[in-house]
Protein backbone atom coordinates (compact mmCIF):
# COMPACT_ATOMS: atom_id res chain seq x y z
CA UNK A 1 0.00 0.00 0.00
CA UNK A 2 3.05 2.53 1.10
CA UNK A 3 5.00 1.84 -2.52
CA UNK A 4 1.30 2.26 -4.35
CA UNK A 5 0.75 5.53 -2.86
CA UNK A 6 4.60 6.41 -3.63
CA UNK A 7 4.36 5.52 -7.26
CA UNK A 8 1.22 7.51 -7.73
CA UNK A 9 2.58 10.34 -5.71
CA UNK A 10 5.50 10.19 -8.15
CA UNK A 11 3.07 9.98 -11.45
CA UNK A 12 0.56 12.83 -10.07
CA UNK A 13 3.30 14.70 -8.97
CA UNK A 14 5.43 14.33 -12.24
CA UNK A 15 2.23 15.86 -14.56
CA UNK A 16 1.73 18.61 -12.51
CA UNK A 17 5.71 19.53 -12.70
CA UNK A 18 5.65 19.16 -16.21
CA UNK A 19 2.74 21.68 -16.71
CA UNK A 20 3.90 24.05 -14.01
CA UNK A 21 7.13 24.26 -15.87
CA UNK A 22 5.59 24.68 -19.23
CA UNK A 23 4.08 28.09 -17.51
CA UNK A 24 7.11 29.34 -15.58
CA UNK A 25 9.29 32.63 -16.65
CA UNK A 26 11.70 31.61 -19.44
CA UNK A 27 14.78 32.39 -16.81
CA UNK A 28 13.46 29.31 -14.88
CA UNK A 29 13.09 27.18 -17.87
CA UNK A 30 16.48 27.85 -18.99
CA UNK A 31 17.12 25.40 -15.98
CA UNK A 32 16.64 22.56 -18.72
CA UNK A 33 14.44 19.50 -18.35
CA UNK A 34 16.50 18.95 -14.97
CA UNK A 35 14.10 21.44 -13.43
CA UNK A 36 10.78 19.30 -13.81
CA UNK A 37 12.64 16.63 -11.72
CA UNK A 38 13.30 19.33 -9.11
CA UNK A 39 9.78 20.78 -9.02
CA UNK A 40 8.63 16.71 -8.68
CA UNK A 41 10.15 16.10 -5.95
CA UNK A 42 9.58 19.36 -4.29
CA UNK A 43 5.67 18.31 -4.50
CA UNK A 44 6.80 14.81 -2.88
CA UNK A 45 8.41 16.82 -0.21
CA UNK A 46 5.53 19.03 0.72
CA UNK A 47 2.97 16.11 0.58
CA UNK A 48 5.03 13.77 3.18
CA UNK A 49 5.45 17.20 4.71
CA UNK A 50 1.76 17.93 4.99
CA UNK A 51 0.90 14.24 5.88
CA UNK A 52 3.39 14.26 8.60
CA UNK A 53 1.57 17.29 10.07
CA UNK A 54 -1.37 15.50 9.72
CA UNK A 55 -0.83 11.95 11.20
CA UNK A 56 1.32 13.34 14.03
CA UNK A 57 -2.08 15.92 14.97
CA UNK A 58 -3.96 12.61 14.73
CA UNK A 59 -1.54 10.58 17.08
CA UNK A 60 -1.92 12.89 19.91
CA UNK A 61 -5.62 12.58 19.82
CA UNK A 62 -8.37 14.91 20.81
CA UNK A 63 -7.06 16.44 24.34
CA UNK A 64 -3.42 17.55 25.07
CA UNK A 65 -1.98 14.81 26.67
CA UNK A 66 -1.24 15.94 30.03
CA UNK A 67 -5.16 16.76 30.75
CA UNK A 68 -5.50 12.91 29.25
CA UNK A 69 -2.95 11.21 31.25
CA UNK A 70 -3.86 13.51 34.33
CA UNK A 71 -7.62 11.98 33.99
CA UNK A 72 -6.75 8.69 33.48
CA UNK A 73 -4.36 8.28 36.09
CA UNK A 74 -6.80 9.66 38.06
CA UNK A 75 -10.08 6.73 37.05
CA UNK A 76 -7.57 3.78 37.49
CA UNK A 77 -5.80 5.06 41.09
CA UNK A 78 -9.94 5.71 41.82
CA UNK A 79 -10.61 2.25 40.51
CA UNK A 80 -12.75 3.33 37.81
CA UNK A 81 -11.59 1.22 34.92
CA UNK A 82 -14.28 1.36 32.87
CA UNK A 83 -14.12 5.14 32.93
CA UNK A 84 -10.34 4.97 32.44
CA UNK A 85 -11.32 2.79 29.13
CA UNK A 86 -13.82 5.43 27.90
CA UNK A 87 -11.20 8.25 28.49
CA UNK A 88 -9.12 6.22 26.30
CA UNK A 89 -11.97 5.70 23.62
CA UNK A 90 -12.94 9.03 23.54
CA UNK A 91 -9.25 10.74 23.32
CA UNK A 92 -7.99 8.10 20.70
CA UNK A 93 -4.80 8.45 19.09
CA UNK A 94 -1.13 6.43 20.08
CA UNK A 95 -1.02 7.26 23.54
CA UNK A 96 -4.58 6.52 24.21
CA UNK A 97 -4.20 3.18 22.08
CA UNK A 98 -1.25 1.74 24.01
CA UNK A 99 -2.83 2.68 27.13
CA UNK A 100 -6.09 0.88 26.61
CA UNK A 101 -4.37 -2.18 25.27
CA UNK A 102 -2.48 -2.44 28.83
CA UNK A 103 -5.84 -1.97 30.53
CA UNK A 104 -7.73 -4.43 28.77
CA UNK A 105 -5.03 -7.08 28.93
CA UNK A 106 -5.66 -5.73 32.76
CA UNK A 107 -9.59 -6.03 33.11
CA UNK A 108 -9.09 -9.54 31.03
CA UNK A 109 -6.53 -10.51 33.81
CA UNK A 110 -9.30 -10.13 36.67
CA UNK A 111 -11.90 -11.08 35.12
CA UNK A 112 -9.97 -14.73 34.52
CA UNK A 113 -8.91 -14.37 38.17
CA UNK A 114 -4.91 -14.70 37.20
CA UNK A 115 -3.05 -13.88 39.58
CA UNK A 116 -1.37 -10.52 40.44
CA UNK A 117 2.00 -11.42 39.12
CA UNK A 118 0.39 -12.99 35.59
CA UNK A 119 -2.03 -10.03 35.19
CA UNK A 120 1.18 -7.26 35.20
CA UNK A 121 2.78 -9.90 33.00
CA UNK A 122 0.28 -9.67 30.52
CA UNK A 123 -0.41 -6.04 30.61
CA UNK A 124 3.25 -5.54 30.35
CA UNK A 125 3.44 -7.63 27.43
CA UNK A 126 0.13 -5.88 25.64
CA UNK A 127 1.99 -2.44 26.42
CA UNK A 128 4.61 -3.49 24.14
CA UNK A 129 2.78 -5.39 21.50
CA UNK A 130 0.92 -1.85 21.02
CA UNK A 131 3.99 0.21 20.61
CA UNK A 132 5.30 -1.55 18.59
CA UNK A 133 2.47 -1.62 16.61
CA UNK A 134 2.17 2.97 16.63
CA UNK A 135 6.33 3.43 16.06
CA UNK A 136 5.87 2.36 12.59
CA UNK A 137 2.78 4.34 12.24
CA UNK A 138 4.70 7.45 13.68
CA UNK A 139 7.88 6.82 11.86
CA UNK A 140 6.06 6.46 8.34
CA UNK A 141 7.38 8.66 5.32
CA UNK A 142 10.18 9.71 7.91
CA UNK A 143 12.73 7.78 5.12
CA UNK A 144 11.17 9.13 2.62
CA UNK A 145 12.19 12.71 3.53
CA UNK A 146 15.55 12.05 4.02
CA UNK A 147 15.70 10.23 0.89
CA UNK A 148 14.32 13.35 -0.97
CA UNK A 149 16.94 15.86 0.69
CA UNK A 150 19.78 13.62 -0.38
CA UNK A 151 18.66 13.10 -4.27
CA UNK A 152 17.30 17.02 -4.50
CA UNK A 153 20.91 17.96 -3.87
CA UNK A 154 22.27 15.46 -6.08
CA UNK A 155 20.06 16.25 -9.13
CA UNK A 156 20.71 20.04 -8.55
CA UNK A 157 24.49 19.15 -8.97
CA UNK A 158 24.13 17.46 -11.70
CA UNK A 159 21.74 20.11 -13.72
CA UNK A 160 24.96 22.68 -12.39
CA UNK A 161 27.51 20.14 -14.13
CA UNK A 162 25.48 19.83 -17.44
CA UNK A 163 25.23 23.66 -17.25
CA UNK A 164 28.96 24.58 -16.56
CA UNK A 165 29.27 21.57 -19.21
CA UNK A 166 27.42 23.92 -21.88
CA UNK A 167 29.23 27.61 -20.58
CA UNK A 168 32.82 25.90 -21.25
CA UNK A 169 31.82 24.79 -24.38
CA UNK A 170 30.51 28.31 -25.47
CA UNK A 171 33.73 29.53 -24.35
CA UNK A 172 35.93 26.96 -26.88
CA UNK A 173 34.06 28.58 -29.86
CA UNK A 174 37.12 29.87 -32.39
CA UNK A 175 36.79 33.83 -31.71
CA UNK A 176 34.21 35.44 -29.99
CA UNK A 177 32.73 33.02 -27.34
CA UNK A 178 28.87 31.97 -28.00
CA UNK A 179 27.00 34.54 -25.57
CA UNK A 180 23.87 33.21 -25.99
CA UNK A 181 25.14 29.76 -25.05
CA UNK A 182 27.40 30.84 -21.89
CA UNK A 183 24.62 32.82 -20.39
CA UNK A 184 22.31 29.85 -20.75
CA UNK A 185 24.38 27.28 -18.91
CA UNK A 186 25.53 29.58 -16.66
CA UNK A 187 21.48 30.06 -16.06
CA UNK A 188 21.15 26.47 -16.36
CA UNK A 189 23.68 25.74 -13.31
CA UNK A 190 22.65 28.41 -11.09
CA UNK A 191 19.16 27.63 -11.59
CA UNK A 192 19.23 23.90 -10.96
CA UNK A 193 21.64 24.58 -7.74
CA UNK A 194 19.22 27.20 -6.12
CA UNK A 195 16.32 24.43 -6.81
CA UNK A 196 18.11 21.53 -5.40
CA UNK A 197 19.22 23.34 -2.56
CA UNK A 198 16.08 24.90 -1.51
CA UNK A 199 14.61 21.37 -2.08
CA UNK A 200 17.64 19.61 0.19
CA UNK A 201 17.45 22.39 2.77
CA UNK A 202 13.24 22.18 3.07
CA UNK A 203 13.58 18.17 3.28
CA UNK A 204 16.32 18.07 6.31
CA UNK A 205 14.73 20.64 8.53
CA UNK A 206 11.59 18.77 7.81
CA UNK A 207 12.84 15.40 8.92
CA UNK A 208 14.97 17.02 11.92
CA UNK A 209 11.66 18.36 13.02
CA UNK A 210 9.66 15.21 12.47
CA UNK A 211 12.30 13.26 14.00
CA UNK A 212 12.48 15.52 17.40
CA UNK A 213 8.82 15.19 17.46
CA UNK A 214 8.18 11.31 17.01
CA UNK A 215 10.90 10.92 19.96
CA UNK A 216 9.15 13.57 22.43
CA UNK A 217 5.91 11.62 21.91
CA UNK A 218 7.42 8.43 22.06
CA UNK A 219 9.20 8.93 25.45
CA UNK A 220 5.56 10.70 26.23
CA UNK A 221 3.81 7.04 25.41
CA UNK A 222 6.66 6.10 27.49
CA UNK A 223 6.36 7.87 30.53
CA UNK A 224 2.10 7.52 30.17
CA UNK A 225 2.47 3.94 30.17
CA UNK A 226 4.98 3.87 33.14
CA UNK A 227 2.92 5.59 35.74
CA UNK A 228 0.20 3.50 34.25
CA UNK A 229 2.28 0.30 35.36
CA UNK A 230 3.41 2.30 38.55
CA UNK A 231 -0.12 2.69 39.93
CA UNK A 232 -1.27 -0.90 39.00
CA UNK A 233 1.62 -2.66 40.45
CA UNK A 234 0.57 -0.54 43.62
CA UNK A 235 -3.00 -1.77 43.41
CA UNK A 236 -1.34 -5.20 43.19
CA UNK A 237 0.68 -5.01 46.15
CA UNK A 238 -1.98 -4.50 48.93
Amino acid sequence: MKRFFTLILLVVAFVIAYIVFMFLPKFITDGGPLVVALITITIMLLTYIVERILTLQKARGHAPIPNFYRSFIMAVKEDKLDEALAICEKQRGSAAAVLKAGLEAYMRGKKMNLTGEKRLAETQRSIEEARLLEVPFLERNLFALSTIASISTMIGLLGTVIGMIRSFAAMAHQGAPDAVQLATGISEALINTAGGLFAAITGIIAYNIFVNRVDSFNYSVDEGAYMFMEIIKEKEAK
